[in-house]
């Protein structure tokens, strides 16, 4: 594939890397070596935005010893923890290359990547997703993941690629229009896809964290499964709609057994209507009721509440301190 630079598209560009990081001193300095080894390769000039998310180890400290060695590398130190998508957001919002590459800071993403993203954006694309191939971790997670991805992709009123995270290679365009909009609750793999433009995948084997523990436990996991799900698809609205049918069908039909079973009066299972006192069927139905209106609930909750978070129009996030770049001293 050609690596001609495209109308529009500078022959050397600013290619800006925007790196989320929590709690992360142990892989820090990995991820500055292997950044600036990728970064002596390419045929760009290159701006790092590190995004503390609110560390509270010495990853802060680490940061500010990785600015004052390299004037290309802006730190922005967020106020608290807001969450993986919202550093990101952060990293968006500040970045000022002509194209914009996400990667995690605990080195499953691999920078080395880098040139074959640029190669496929100077051949036309706006946006090149990474696509997992294999992953490193248990049998358990990677089939979880396997099955969101495939629920989220049938559930989806857009077309949301598999198995493709938030690592990938942004054009200034997607850039802006990502970060133009408004909403709070923020899933950007989907957001990527929803904005259009020509996107093209390259896959690859994503690797174990290179150092210290996953950020990501079941909780935060399942929250973004359903940010994802309830942001782009009105499935579960309908789902609960498909269930209130299902069981008045049920009770409609039980209720029509049961009287044709009385007016008839022959026996089933050795039991005449008579015999049977009705104390079971009532709770089980009672009980079947009951939980569809609680799941019912429970599903437009979701919904309420991710629209009581957006029309409080807070901000998605605060930076409290911002240090390093060409232009600033430490």
């Amino acid at each position: 594939m050609s690596e001609t630079a495209q109308p529009g598209r500078a022959a050397r560009p600013l290619l800006s890397l925007v790196v989320p990081l929590y709690d992360e001193e142990a892989v820090l300095p990995a991820l500055a070596e292997r950044i600036t080894a990728v970064a002596a390769g390419l045929d760009a000039d290159v701006e790092v935005v590190a995004v503390d998310d609110g560390s509270r180890d010495r990853t802060g400290e680490l940061l500010r010893d990785w600015t004052r060695r390299d004037p290309r590398v802006v730190a922005l130190v967020l106020a608290r923890n807001f969450g993986h998508q919202m550093a990101l957001s952060a990293g968006l919002a500040e970045a000022r290359g002509d194209a914009v590459a996400l990667l995690d800071g605990d080195l499953q993403d691999p920078p080395e990547l880098l040139p074959e993203m640029i190669a496929r954006w100077r051949a036309g694309f706006d946006v090149v997703y990474g696509v997992r191939r294999r992953r490193q971790e248990g049998l358990l997670l990677r089939g979880a993941y396997a099955l969101f991805y495939r629920l989220l992709r049938r559930a989806a009123a857009i077309d949301i690629p598999l198995d493709a995270g938030d690592f990938c290679l942004l054009d200034r365009r997607v850039v802006d229009a990502l970060v133009a909009l408004p909403e709070r609750t923020r899933f950007l793999r989907g957001l990527r896809s929803w904005t259009g433009f020509r996107q093209v995948g390259l896959p690859y084997d994503r690797a174990a964290r290179a150092a210290g523990s996953a950020k990501y436990t079941w909780r935060p996991l399942v929250e973004l499964g359903l940010d994802g799900l309830v942001s782009f698809s009105h499935l579960p609205l309908r789902l609960a709609s498909w269930m209130g049918f299902a069981a008045a069908a049920l009770a409609l039909a039980g209720l029509a057994f049961y009287f044709v079973w009385w007016a008839a009066g022959f026996e089933l299972g050795g039991r005449r209507p008579q015999d049977v006192a009705g104390f079971m069927t009532l709770t089980t139905l009672l009980l079947f009721f009951a939980g569809v209106q609680l799941l019912s609930l429970g599903l437009l909750g979701e919904y309420v509440g991710r629209i009581f978070v957006e029309v409080k129009q807070r901000p998605g996030w605060i930076v409290a301190e911002r240090f390093g770049g060409k232009n600033e001293t430490s």
